[in-house]
């Protein structure tokens, strides 16, 4: 059934202290007694006389002190020369003045008793070396004092409940939000006014909202990680910028499943363009964001594609059951509609299976001889000839009840006028029954359809503005919440790995350096040898016997194969002269030698790579078919590291070219214990090398003697350069 939100007329929030007995600084931003506005303005069309406005406008029953010398009174309250000369002790100071004067003045917060305050002013880091400078001080004066601080650059912060608006956006000027059970916490100002804006057309409840601009003190996840315990919020929407802490974003998601509430994020200045050009395959496949998504999916975070998606997924979270599957079941007004919503829904990986078989039947009563009972369920417009929605609220009743489904999308077309309207009462009070979440598409303009619009709008309930949206809402709808997940792993580097790293030359570490660190994960390689004279060549490939393989070794030359760096099948006898060749081609590269390798037996080839990507995520493994063509088809499947064997095996299987490796059409397969071992090795290997790893990849991994081996051929490792703690414990989760 719908899930109506709290009525949160009144502060009924309790307050969470801290160990030393104290309030949380955090309460006292968002739950303050008493607050100070220094830089009050009372010019008519100022930004900065809204703060205060909007305090009393909104019937904020705190103590409001106006700080500004230049006035005696400020819409009838008294105006303070000073924090001195306030009559009273205050919890939040808003500051509305110059970044300068802010930094002078934020040594008197303290001494006016407030723990916390809220930075408006720009000119800060974004505006270049000296504004880094002052946000510098800033910093250090708020922790000398224990002070916590919002901002700057930012645009504050609002409490529903509280009735407190410490904003100057101009989101709220035509009122105060409607009180909810949704927190909206982002870095953008504007874009957090336009949230505002669109809640209040969409009939989105709000408890709460922060703007956090350069985040010189408390961050997004800080502020998340507070107002996630708030009971009134059930669902908390984050707006990122910029990198996030793993480690922090590990602890506020966790939080957020453990509670039961949705955690629905959206990020933006994560495109490609611009990054650094990956050294492996595996970087320049997975991205620079990957880490961020698998633990955003493995902790049942729903990351929203636009704001669109962010603000229609947050409201259906908001006021609709979560799904028990992903079994969709449509119900239209216009075959095509159906066909586009169904489009959209598989798009999304959801399923639209037939119905069961009673249920068409039952419907097969109700529709009309031309109409669709199988799913999508087609309705046609004759369904309305009778000038009532009764019919049609019937059907998608019925739908509903339909065993094979988990939830329900309504796609509407032109049904306008007062049948609209009518049909909106009737939907809303299915929707407020209905144990599965239904929701509704209406295809029409809004000009037609502005009374129904407005009917589901008052009820808080989601009206999607097309199948795509609809789509990427019921995905979340159906997000399962995360699995219980074993404790956090320590993982310490042996005494072994410590040794090989000592020895290790430079941040770029290829296959002929790197035969150790294979050795140390137990994943077998060839025999090989290093040469850097024809001589040398000739004698390494009569020691290995047979055929050999002879590569180029260089950091300067990664991918030795688009460089024509790689002979294979070399015989003993043409080892001396190849290593000619070789030298000949690459002579522009200093310091390159040979290396000279055992040639294995034919099979399936895998990419395994690691990467580390953002402070405090675990590197992300990655898995797919290998060879030089890997980047072309980016079939992979990735996980956060560690992972065991069984993991590693469902990695393999999940890859759509699974089947080169299973077995298709008559096709034996190949064991794949040996490469789950292989990959369950680099997977710790990578979990060891703790923050010095950059990347690392084997490219290929052979599956040889029907998979019974796995052999190394190639490998490549980037490391940070080492500092006193980049090596050392790593607390990560397993996946």
């Amino acid at each position: 059934m719908l899930i109506s939100p709290k009525e949160m007329t009144g502060s009924s929030r309790e307050e969470r202290p801290r160990s030393d007995g104290q309030e949380s600084p955090l309460a006292a931003m968002f739950a303050p007694r008493a607050i100070a506005i220094v830089g009050a303005s009372g010019r008519q069309g100022n930004p900065f006389a809204r703060p205060l406005q909007y305090l009393l406008q909104f019937g904020y029953e705190g103590a409001v002190y106006p700080v500004n010398p230049m006035y005696e009174s400020l819409h009838g309250v008294p105006c303070y020369p000073d924090l001195a000369s306030l009559p009273g002790p205050v919890d939040l100071v808003l500051f509305l003045v110059s970044a300068r004067e802010t930094v002078r003045q934020l040594p008197a917060v303290a001494a006016a008793g407030a723990r916390a305050a809220v930075v408006f002013a720009s000119g800060f880091a974004e505006a270049g070396p000296e504004g880094r400078r002052l946000q510098e001080e800033l910093v250090r004066l708020a922790r000398a004092h224990d002070i916590r601080v919002l901002g700057p650059n930012c645009q504050g912060v609002m409490s529903v409940p509280h009735r407190m608006a410490a904003t100057f956006t101009a989101a709220v000027e035509d009122g105060h939000p409607r009180a909810g059970n949704v927190a909206y916490i982002g870095q953008s100002g504007a874009v957090g006014g336009s949230i505002l804006s669109l809640a209040r057309e969409r009939g989105l409840g709000i408890a709460a909202w922060a703007s956090t601009g350069n985040q010189a003190d408390l961050t997004a996840l800080d502020v998340g990680e507070y107002l996630i315990e708030d009971d009134q919020i059930r669902i908390l929407m984050l707006y990122l910028e910029s990198a996030v802490d793993g480690r922090a974003y590990e602890r506020i998601a966790t939080r957020a499943a453990q509670l039961r509430k949705s955690l629905v994020v959206l990020q933006s200045g994560i495109s490609t363009g611009g990054a650094r050009a990956a050294a492996s395959h595996t970087g320049a496949i997975v991205g620079t964001n990957a880490a961020f998504l698998e633990m955003s999916r493995e902790l049942g975070v729903i990351v929203a594609e636009d704001i669109e998606d962010f603000i229609a997924t947050a409201q259906a979270l908001s006021v609709l059951p979560r799904a028990d599957g992903r079994r969709v079941g449509i119900v239209t007004t216009s075959g095509g509609a159906g066909c586009l919503a169904a489009d959209s829904v598989e798009d999304a990986g959801l399923t639209v299976d037939p119905l069961d078989a009673a249920t068409q039947a039952d419907l097969s009563t109700v529709m009309p001889d031309f109409g669709a009972v199988g799913n999508p369920v087609d309705v046609t417009a004759q369904l309305f000839r009778t000038g009532e929605p009764e019919p049609f609220v019937d059907v998608c009743r019925k739908v509903i009840a339909d065993p094979t489904v988990d939830s329900v999308l309504v796609a509407l077309t032109l049904v306008t006028g007062p049948m609209a309207t009518k049909l909106a009462e009737h939907l809303s009070a299915l929707w407020i029954e209905a144990p599965k979440p239904m929701v509704v598409v209406w295809l029409a303009a809004r000009e037609q359809t502005a009374q129904a619009r407005m009917v589901l709008r008052d009820r808080g309930l989601p009206l999607l503005e097309s199948p795509r949206t609809a789509a990427a809402v019921l995905r979340a709808l159906s997000t399962p919440w995360p699995k219980k997940r074993a404790r956090a792993m320590t993982a310490r580097p042996s005494r072994e790995l410590l040794g090989a790293l000592e020895h290790l030359r430079g941040p770029v570490v290829l296959e002929a350096d790197g035969g150790q660190l294979l050795d140390l994960a137990g994943i077998r390689r060839p025999r090989q040898y290093l040469v850097t004279s024809a001589a040398a060549a000739r004698e390494a490939a009569e020691a290995i016997g047979g055929p050999v393989v002879m590569k180029i070794q260089s950091p300067q030359v990664l991918h030795k194969t688009d460089r024509g760096g790689v002979r294979v099948g070399v015989r003993p006898t043409d080892a001396a002269a190849v290593f000619d060749e070789l030298d000949a081609a690459f002579a522009d590269v200093p310091g390159a030698g040979v290396l000279v390798q055992e040639m294995v037996g034919p099979g399936p080839e895998l990419v395994v790579g690691m990467t580390r990507s953002g402070t405090g995520f675990p590197p992300l493994l990655t898995v797919g078919m290998g060879g030089v063509a890997v980047e072309l088809f980016r079939d992979t499947a990735s996980r956060l590291a560690p992972v065991d064997e069984e993991q590693a095996e469902q990695m393999m299987r999940q890859l759509r070219s699974a089947p080169l490796l299973t077995g298709f059409r008559g096709r034996p397969g190949v064991a794949l214990q040996a490469a789950a071992r292989a990959i369950a090795g680099i997977s710790r290997l990578g979990v060891e090398l703790g923050e010095r790893l950059v990347e690392l990849e084997i490219n290929p991994l052979r599956l040889c003697d029907d998979g019974a081996a796995a052999v190394a051929l190639d490998f490549l490792l980037r490391l940070h350069e080492p500092t006193s703690s980049s090596v050392g414990a790593a607390t990560l989760p397993t996946a």
